[in-house]
């Protein structure tokens, strides 16, 4: 199996997007958030209504008022949304990223430019559906990029894609396999989820960055090696500034801040 897998690091990888049509900006919702370090307008894509409904219901309930900022790292992304980062956290709601996800909906039209909002998850390792955080989310702050650097961009969204596929390959196999009661090693399960890739691979084509993204990437900056492997459900269309702030806090070892910056309040201003 180990030769077969690695010819199949050779072959072309494979768009692993879920298409769908662009969303409509006039029926977009759009919520306000304050925070310790200012405000933050946010419209929510209504093409991924699994993540804009789970998020409304969220801020209805009042779950992040008062959340920190647990996880900020510059010229990267700022990160909230863990339950345990609320002095008073609410019982009802577990953490997210153990026990409360979402299913993927990742599509070509959205990206990690600079404001994109995006939802957190366990690595795909864990997760290879790639099922995102309930509660927790991140805000991209990135830098710019030029062509040589979106290149290799582009290789490593590839590569991302290529291992998160054969990494469900892998659990769809071993899955299989167990209801059945076929007892086998992992070799043979190994070498099935490499045929599986194989002709997955010949059947899709690689992911290009389409050139508006490149130009976004270039202009205002982003994380683009994170396209096609977690659901952007937004962006941030005014304070953009005020994530910069964010994400310039000091932090320890843990990248969490020093300080804490906390969201104090969030509302839906426009449905």
């Amino acid at each position: 199996m180990n030769i077969i897998f690695r010819k199949l690091l050779l072959i072309p990888s494979i768009l692993f997007f879920n298409s769908c049509h662009p969303q409509a900006d006039n029926n977009n919702t759009v919520i306000s958030v304050k925070t310790t370090l200012g405000d933050l307008k946010i419209k929510l894509y209504d093409d991924t209504p699994l993540h804009r409904d789970n998020f409304i219901f969220l801020i209805n309930k009042g779950f992040y008022t008062n959340i920190s900022f647990h996880r900020v790292i510059k010229d990267f992304m700022v990160q909230v949304g863990d339950p345990s980062s609320n002095p008073l956290p609410l019982k009802e709601l577990p953490d997210s990223i153990e026990t409360y996800t979402i299913p993927a909906e990742i599509n070509t039209n959205h990206f990690h430019k600079k404001g994109a909002l995006a939802a957190a998850r366990r690595s795909t390792t864990e997760n290879p559906e790639m099922r995102s955080s309930g509660t927790q989310f991140y805000i991209v702050q990135g830098v710019r990029y030029n062509d040589a650097e979106l290149n290799r961009a582009q290789f490593l969204i590839n590569s991302n894609i290529k291992q998160t596929i054969f990494n469900k390959f892998l659990k769809e196999v071993s899955d299989s396999i167990r209801q059945s009661g076929y007892k086998s090693n992992d070799t043979e399960i190994q070498e099935i989820a490499s045929f599986k890739m194989f002709d997955y691979l010949t059947l899709n084509k690689d992911y290009v960055i389409p050139e508006d993204h490149r130009e976004v990437y270039k202009s205002t900056g982003g994380v683009p090696r994170l396209d096609g492997t977690y659901t952007v459900f937004g962006e941030v269309i005014e304070g953009l500034d005020v994530v910069d702030k964010i994400a310039g806090v000091k932090t320890d070892s843990n990248d969490k801040p020093l300080i804490a910056v906390k969201i104090l309040r969030i509302k839906i201003s426009r449905n």
